[in-house]
């Protein structure tokens, strides 16, 4: 098998196949699409804190790694004679034409908005009458990025505040039923209303809620690394602070701590 152009994409569906073949390597060989799921799981992510981290070249590398799973899953697929790559291909380049007749077509847009009511419109007709728009949102999605995305969806036709200020009023609200919740199931269910109406707050000013919690989830892992390592330089026991005391250091490494 010649390997000489690494940079072709048929190089890469070799060098899976060759990996898959009965010469191959043992551990490629007895992957399935479920034993893969993991794998696919953590490369994607992986692909996102390169994006949060705004790493071009870390991009580079996991979009690699996430091109190799795609690659995998279609000849698995290929092998049981599920389905083949270049029909992998052709499903979404014909999507992709069908779904842009402002680009491929005679259909005139004036927006990016306008853009997403057609593209709306034309997946209502591939649903059908009876399934609902939110059907094919995965709902193994992270909570968060399925709120916002289903929100999103139904904002496209019409369902939505006229603007934020709507949602900020809705979410005073929603603090209000939350602190009159008379039962632990009840105040359960009232935080998560305030978690989905904090999603559609983002959502109507362009932010996304996963990526901006992803990374106020590592400012605090560095600030509070900082302040386990200043315990450390001046001989103390974290856990023996008062809450005072915690706090200050806190202050400290938010100071020193960027972002």
């Amino acid at each position: 098998m010649s390997l000489q152009n690494l940079s072709q994409f048929d190089t890469l569906v070799k060098i899976i196949a060759k990996l898959r073949a009965p010469d191959g390597c043992p551990w490629d060989r007895e992957q399935t699409h479920l034993s893969l799921r993991g794998n696919l799981l953590e490369e994607c992510y992986e692909v996102l804190e390169a994006l949060d981290e705004g790493d071009a070249e870390k991009l580079g590398y996991e979009l690699g790694d996430l091109l190799m799973q795609v690659v995998l899953h279609a000849q698995i697929a290929a092998e049981a004679g599920e389905f083949e790559l270049g029909d992998v291909i052709n499903r979404i380049s014909s999507k992709l034409i069908y779904r842009h007749p402002h680009v491929f077509g005679s259909l005139k847009v004036k927006d990016a908005s306008e853009v997403l009511v057609n593209w709306e419109a034309l997946k209502k007709g591939e649903r059908g009458t009876e399934a609902s728009m939110l059907d094919n949102v995965p709902r193994q999605m992270p909570a968060l990025s399925y709120s916002q995305e289903i929100q999103d969806r139904v904002a496209r036709v019409g369902f939505d505040w006229k603007d934020v200020d709507g949602v900020i009023d809705k979410l005073a609200e929603e603090v209000g039923e939350f602190k009159r919740a008379d039962s632990q199931e009840r105040k359960a269910q009232e935080f998560g209303d305030l978690l989905f109406t904090l999603a559609n707050i983002a959502r109507r000013l362009g932010v996304d809620l996963e990526s901006v919690l992803r990374q106020a989830n590592q400012r605090f892992y560095r600030r509070f690394s900082y302040m386990e390592e200043l315990c450390r330089q001046r001989g103390l026991n974290f856990d023996e602070l008062s809450f005072d005391e915690q706090n200050a250091l806190w202050e400290e490494a938010k100071k020193k701590v960027e972002g």
